[in-house]
């Protein structure tokens, strides 16, 4: 194939992955413009974002069924001509069911769209050139959900909230022209299975289902004292361990578990749901930092994260050249120890810093990331059968993604949980006893008369600034220990890097040669 129709292949995949990955994000700061405009509540908007992200959790693992089933070239087609479509009428919703409904076809035309790509990638490219075309990729991966928050910032404040799904209309119209033109099934990438497995599909879909809604609304129903939540966590496990055993047992199986038994896949899938939770866990906790601790807007937040995401598309280009030359685990390595660098330098973090203090963790991050994302999946998928990559794929994937998904959850009850408990522990020390609690409310108290405050209420007005401090200290100290925590389980991770050797097939030795 020539290179310049490879490197096509290689846009129509940066393309497709950058909407699905931006779509998971961007729609976060214009629910409050949407609760206004289609006078929902706050229970109510969060469906616009539940359902896409439950529909995209549910396809991709199917990803190698459909493939087989329709041929890569045209799954794909179809998959962007979906989301691409239901980015229209997202953007022309009537009412808030009409919106929710086609936020669900929209994730489910997402869903495919990275797993896709990189099964196309890598039965493309040879393998030496593998890791170039994947950090390619690998930018619409991972710049989407962290450039979302900023340019829907920017679109709410200065349109209205149905641009942010109609913007997608044309690059969505770009990939989608450029993969009917451009893109070609190969041999093995259509294998129409005998049958369809319609009791694996119902099992995977209700499994995969309550568990993210358990996900997405565990926290607000405070877990396991709300019976929805019970009743939806013995749904998701009944079902999961059912479709585990039925895709064991059938011969025709929509998910193929077998492919497992490779030590690569299974190990870089299990790697790959710690890097989801370190991703997405510092996507969701540095915005919020910046906003409820240090009053950033929306868009001084986002140029923050800008560092991080330029950081990390560089870094994968430098990844990508390496790893001709370095065995995979030993730059997924360097990335993971660069990356927790970062996750200890801003659990230091106080609320006097700058905006010069928060680049160099910002950089590191984002370098840490980069490094790690292209070897981890070349790593895990090289080693499988061309017929095996796009299974091999959906389920990657789908294990990131669903990393990131409790890494949010679990990141969420934990910043409550320790909240709490640091501001029990200060509290303790705030008490007319204690010299020093008396002499910052006398200054408090001095400041307050100086400013006019009337004698009478300027002890009332001081005790309350006073508990806003322990609670804003209380806060900071909670971010630093969920800084900590991710940086913990992705230290966790490390013994696993070794599973990642393996023996080079006999075209990598020869290209090698």
């Amino acid at each position: 194939m020539k290179a310049q129709r490879k490197w096509i292949i290689v846009l129509i995949a940066i393309l497709g992955t950058f909407l699905q990955a931006l779509d998971i994000s961007i729609v976060n700061v214009a629910l409050p413009n949407m609760m206004g405009n289609l006078g929902a509540t706050l229970d109510e908007i969060n469906w616009v974002v539940t359902g896409y992200i439950i529909a995209n959790v549910i396809i991709l693992p199917l990803t190698g069924w459909f493939t087989a089933r329709l041929g890569r070239k045209r799954f794909l087609v179809l998959s962007i001509a979906t989301f691409t479509v239901a980015s229209f009428f997202c953007g022309i919703a009537w009412n808030l069911g009409a919106l929710v409904f086609f936020r669900i076809v929209q994730g489910m035309g997402g869903g495919a769209l990275v797993p896709t790509s990189q099964s196309i990638i890598m039965d493309t490219f040879p393998p030496k050139e593998q890791g170039g075309a994947m950090a390619a990729l690998g930018v619409g991966v991972m710049v989407g959900p962290t450039l979302g928050p900023t340019l829907g910032g920017w679109i709410t404040d200065n349109y209205n909230w149905p641009w942010i799904f109609l913007i997608n209309i044309p690059v969505g119209g770009l990939a989608l022209l450029l993969a009917f033109l451009f893109l070609q099934d190969s041999e093995h990438s259509r294998e129409t299975p005998p049958t369809i497995d319609y009791l694996g599909i119902l099992l995977l879909a209700v499994g995969v289902g309550c568990l993210q809604v358990i996900l997405e609304l565990g926290e607000r129903k405070d877990w396991f004292e709300s019976n929805s939540i019970k009743t939806l966590s013995l749904l998701a496990g009944t079902s999961l361990i059912l479709f585990v055993w039925w895709e064991l047992k059938t011969g025709h199986p929509v998910v193929d578990l077998r492919i497992l038994a490779d030590r690569s896949l299974s190990a870089g899938t299990i790697v790959s749901i710690f890097l989801g939770f370190g991703l997405m866990g510092t996507t969701f906790l540095i915005p919020v930092f910046l906003q409820t601790l240090l009053h950033y807007t929306a868009w001084q937040t986002g140029k923050v994260i800008i560092l991080s995401s330029i950081s990390t598309a560089a870094a994968m280009f430098i990844a990508g050249k390496l790893i001709t030359r370095i065995p995979p685990h030993y730059i997924i390595a360097l990335g993971a120890g660069i990356f927790i660098l970062a996750l200890y330098q801003m659990s230091r973090f106080t609320l006097e810093i700058g905006a010069g203090d928060l680049v160099v963790p910002q950089i590191l991050r984002g370098t840490g990331i980069g490094l790690m994302f292209v070897p981890l999946s070349v790593a895990t998928l090289s080693n499988l059968d061309k017929k095996d990559i796009a299974s091999g794929s959906g389920l990657y994937t789908f294990m990131r993604q669903t990393g990131g998904s409790f890494g949010i959850a679990i990141l969420v009850t934990f910043l409550k949980q320790r909240e709490v408990f640091h501001r029990s522990i200060l509290s303790e020390h705030l008490h007319a006893l204690n010299p020093l609690t008396t002499q910052r409310l006398q200054l408090l108290e001095r400041g307050l008369l100086a400013r006019g405050v009337n004698p009478e209420s300027a002890n009332t007005v001081a005790l309350t600034l006073l508990d806003h401090s322990v609670t804003r200290q209380a806060q900071l100290l909670s971010f630093s220990d969920a800084f900590l925590l991710v940086a913990l389980l992705m230290a966790v991770a490390f013994p696993l890097l070794l599973l990642l050797r393996r023996r080079k097939s006999p075209v990598q030795v020869l290209l090698s040669d």
